[in-house]
């Protein structure tokens, strides 16, 4: 059956995940965004509306990140029809919650979906990847991936282009405090230090290794003392107040790690339970509103799935 329609969801993200800096991330069942695509009789891509956004997105298709994406995915498959898209935010921006990956990939799972399935999944994360180097002028795939591909995944390579699903306990949860603040990934990378003592290295090295094997032996006890991240959290909880009281009020809660989701100013805490989850939640945000900031929590197991058709028409 031919479609001239199709609305697809695709979710947030938590990139980084504790020790694993752009080499880590995995997908929440919520939030996340969603696109309608539709079939133009132009040629090229247009932006037609964004909602969710307070005005702050370009409609101009060649700095918009889901127009780039598509319109990496038209030229790869020599496509004939031009396409229209709405793109409706449904979380924040600058969140540290994948929200320009989130609207890349719904759409072009979308356009792929008009377009009669030329391409499978996993060949879509390139054109993705391009709408994350307009977004932050890197096209990391720590976001893109688990938002395209579901679940926990470790890009173990860039050059070349390296993915590895890794499979998660069923009972992981994810707890994701969002306060209400920004913080613009250039800004978190830019205070980055670009080199770093060997003794540190070994260190985020061993928590990356203990990560792995702590999911795929489902051993919390391993996940929850490698999610320990000794490099780029230490600067970058500058940037998020009362990060530390937070992070606390988490592991008091019973998480058995919590550190910065993405750049921020989003944090997360994984648990062996969603009432744990929820539990650690509540503490959470408890913890940032001692400090007068109001905040957002979402509790979600991780999502293996990635985008959902919501609907073809």
């Amino acid at each position: 059956m031919l479609y001239n329609t199709a609305q697809v969801f695709a979710p947030a993200t938590v990139a980084n995940v504790g020790p694993g800096f752009d080499i880590f991330g995995f997908a929440m069942h919520e939030p996340g965004d969603e696109v309608v695509a539709t079939l133009s009789p132009d040629s090229g891509v247009r932006i037609t509306s964004i909602t969710g956004d307070g005005g702050a997105l370009p409609l101009d298709s060649v700095k918009n990140t889901a127009a780039v994406a598509v319109t990496g995915l038209l030229a790869r498959i020599e496509a004939k029809n031009g396409i229209t898209l709405e793109i409706h935010k449904k979380m924040p921006l600058g969140s540290g919650l994948g929200s320009s990956a989130a609207s890349a990939v719904a759409a072009v799972v979308a356009v792929n979906e008009l377009l009669g399935r030329p391409l499978e999944r996993h060949e879509l994360l390139p054109f993705t990847m391009e709408g994350e180097r307009i977004a932050c002028g890197a096209a990391h795939a720590d976001n893109v991936a688990p938002s395209l591909l579901g679940g926990f995944i470790l890009i173990r390579s860039y050059a070349p282009l390296d993915i590895v699903k890794i499979p998660t306990p069923e009972g992981l949860t994810a707890t994701v405090v969002h306060p209400h603040i920004e913080v613009r990934t250039e800004d978190a990378r830019r205070i980055l230090r670009r080199t770093i003592p060997l003794s540190s290295a070994i260190t985020q090295c061993g928590n990356v290794a203990g990560l792995i094997a702590g999911l795929l032996t489902k051993n919390y006890g391993l996940i929850g003392r490698s999610l320990t991240d000794c490099i780029v959290e230490p600067q970058r909880t500058l940037l998020i107040p009362g990060f530390e009281n937070v992070k606390h009020a988490a592991l008091g809660a019973g998480a058995l790690g919590c550190s910065i989701s993405g750049s921020g100013p989003s944090i997360f805490a994984l648990s062996s339970s969603l009432e744990t989850g929820t539990a650690v939640g509540r503490a959470m945000r408890d913890a940032f509103t001692s400090v007068e900031l109001v905040s957002d929590v979402f509790v979600s197991p991780v999502n293996k799935e990635g985008p959902k058709i919501i609907a073809m028409g």
